[in-house]
Order: C-alpha cells, then structure tokens, then sequence
C-alpha cells in the first residue's frame, strides 16, 4: 500500500484504481520479454539439437507441443484458479519453473531429458500469461487494448531477441552455454517479486473501495459462446501459420536457398521484430474503432502476402515476412480484450484459455508440419500454411460489443 501511495503522489485511492499504471504497465512488459525470450531459445536452438542428437523433423515438432502443450493445458485452469482466489506472488513461483527448465535444457544429453526440461518451461509460462495479464488488466485504467497491447509488445520483442541471443551466445559455442539464459530469470525473479507487492496492494485497495464490476455484452449465452469459438478458430489459424514460421522458417530458408544457420536467424529476427512492431497497432487500434474490424484486417489482411511468400526469391521473403509480421499481429491484443469483455469477471480464466490454446495450436502445428516436412518437403509445408489466413473470413460473425448492460 504504501508503494501504491508513493507512486500516486498524494492521488485518492478511487484515482489511482481508474489511472492507467504506466510504470507497472511497462514493468510487467519487460518481465514478459523476459520469459519469452527465454522460451524462444527453445526453437532457437533446434538446427544445433538436430545436429547434435540426430533427431527428425518429428521429432522437433514434439519438443515444440510438448513444450506448448503443457503450457496449453494448465493455463485456463491456472486462470480460473486465480479469478477466485488471487495468487499475486506465482509469478516469481513460475519464473523459478522456467530457470530450473533452463538448467535441464543445458545439461540435455538426448531427446528425452529435452522434452522434460521443455515441459518445466512449458509450467513456468502456463503460471506466467494468465496472471501477468491481469496485472496489465488490473493497470490499464479502462485502456484495455492499449495495456495488453503493451503487455504483448515486451513478449514479441523478447521472441524477436531470443534468436539473436541464440545465434550469438549459444549456437558457436554450444549447448552448455544455455545456462548463460538463467541470468535472465533471475533477474525476471526479483521484477515479479516486486509486482507481486504491487498487484497485492492493488487488490486490497478495489475490495476496500467496492471497485465497480464490469459490464457485460447484451448477448445471449449462446451467442457469447459461439463468438468465443470464432475466436478460438481464428487463434488457430494464426498459430498454426506463426509455428510454421517460428519452428520452421530457418529450414525453409537453408534448405531452399543453402544460406547458413546464422544469417537464417537473421530472417527469423526480422519475421519476428516487425511481429513485436504489429502487436503495439492492435490494441489500440481496437480501442478506437472496434476490436472486430482490427480482427477481421489481422487474419485475412495477411493472406495475400502468405499466398505470395513460398514463389518469392530471398530478398523479397524478408520483406513479406516483415509485412506479414506486422499484419498478423496485430490480431491477439484484440481477440484477447474482446474475449475479456465477452465473459467479465473472468480474466485470467480467459487469458489462461486463449494464451493456452495459442500455444497448444502452436505446438499441435509444429508436430504436425513437422512429420509433413518429413514425408514431403519444408517448401510443401509453406504452400500449404499460405492458406490458413484466408478463415479469417469467419470474422464477420462476430458482433459488435457496442450495447452494453450492467453485470448482475
């Protein structure tokens, strides 16, 4: 409470719950490029597991939903946990998860120890993404796209860094060298452990006060749920292509044009900056013309240059991997508050549920294009994810949240 105060300046207690929190916002940003940076060297390191185990496309593909699903799995859960029963210091518990997943993964000597070391990341993500985002909730001040919009840039940025990292500290010199990472979650420790004060703080002061519930869409139960399916489906249409890229993108690239595994990383990094340039456009966007429309452009706004980018020479797949970065990601920050406002009083049920079936769409992706790749090709598995973003069409089923009726 008394950080609460200091950061107020003097403000009423009613002031500082309806203030956005910019400094908290940021903060719980940082710790996300924190924890996505670590998970992205999970893939980032792939081309050197597959050299040095002899592992199959398959099997990469099964590091990646072991990874995904476990996190998948217990998000909503987690969530739904935690809308009832506030738990504002698991996020530093989580983070301790992802160090010890850290220190497996750089002592791995084959496929299995691999995938029990992933699966410990894969829990301290699951902890992480629920409850991190109600904090950027709880911080938003009403600015909802804007928050998650923020809270989602640290978490593309530190996808977009963890290649990088990869490429120069652990690649050249070799698999030992992931314990260099842990540094990062011990630092990510010590940050959540002070938003947990601060989240702490926060909750006894909008119970003190009788903070005012959310409202709630005039929709019927049934039409609530169908556009949450719409949703999911349009989350599966993203990840599915976002893993071809994630797990798949430097093959493609090696194998197609023989460049080397470095300078691959580097289209990888560009894929995945102008991915963290496009998560900061959706939320707001959203805030000031509809989250709908931002939804319907994310999705089927990318299909044109996912249908051109398999017929393109080197240089012009950097540049549509940098359009489609910015497009398509613009849609999660949407689809998310859009959810939220569909179902109140639960957010970390439905941040755990659509974070979750992010991740487990991502990794049931990544195991299936990867026995694809086996049995056809890489360049056969980028034809056919072109297509995946033309479902965003399902889009214009969804209503707009303009009337609104008081929560009971």
């Amino acid at each position: 409470m008394k950080e609460q105060a200091l950061q107020s300046g003097g403000s009423s207690t009613k002031e500082i719950l309806n203030k956005t929190a910019y400094p908290v916002l940021f903060t719980i940003a940082f710790t996300h490029l924190l924890n996505d940076l670590m998970q992205a060297i999970v893939p980032a390191v792939y081309p050197m597991f597959k050299s040095n185990f002899n592992l199959t496309f398959a099997q990469i593909g099964l590091i990646t939903f072991a990874s995904q699903l476990t996190a998948s799995i217990l998000q909503p859960f987690i969530g739904y946990y935690t809308d009832r029963t506030p738990r504002p210091f698991s996020l530093a518990i989580g983070m301790m998860f992802t160090l010890a997943g850290l220190i497996v993964l750089a002592l791995a000597p084959g496929f299995g120890i691999i995938i029990v070391a992933v699966c410990l990341m894969g829990v301290g993500s699951a902890i992480f993404h629920p409850e991190s985002s109600r904090v950027a909730y709880l911080a938003s001040g009403g600015k909802r796209g804007l928050a998650q919009s923020i809270f989602q840039l640290g978490g593309n940025a530190g996808s977009a860094i963890g290649p990088l990292l990869a490429a120069v500290i652990i690649v050249p010199y070799g698999q030992f060298n992931i314990l260099w990472i842990t540094l990062v979650s011990v630092l990510a420790i010590l940050i959540l452990f002070r938003i947990g004060k601060w989240y702490k703080g926060h909750l006894i002061m909008r119970a003190a006060t009788n903070h005012p519930a959310d409202v709630q869409p005039n929709l019927s139960k049934l039409k609530i749920w169908a556009s949450v399916g719409i949703l999911l489906i349009l989350i599966f249409s993203k990840y599915f292509y976002m893993a071809s890229m994630t797990s798949y993108f430097t093959f493609y690239l090696i194998e197609k044009f023989g460049v080397s595994v470095q300078q691959s990383q580097m289209y990888l990094f560009i894929f995945l900056g102008s991915v963290a340039a496009g998560t900061l456009i959706g939320g707001p966007l959203g805030d000031a013309f509809g989250r709908k429309y931002v939804i319907w452009f994310s999705i089927l706004g990318a299909a044109p240059f996912t249908l051109m980018l398999p017929f393109a020479s080197l240089f012009w797949i950097g540049v549509l991997a940098a359009i489609i970065g910015v497009i398509i990601a613009s849609a999660f920050s949407a689809i998310l508050v859009y959810a939220q406002e569909l179902l109140p009083g639960n957010v970390g049920m439905v941040s755990g549920l659509f974070f979750g079936f992010a991740f487990g769409m991502g990794g049931l992706g990544s195991a299936i294009m990867g026995k694809l790749a086996d049995a056809t090709s890489i360049e056969h598995v980028f034809y056919i994810c072109s297509f995946l973003p033309l479902i965003g069409v399902i889009t214009g089923f969804l209503p707009s949240l303009n009337k609104l009726k008081s929560r009971a």
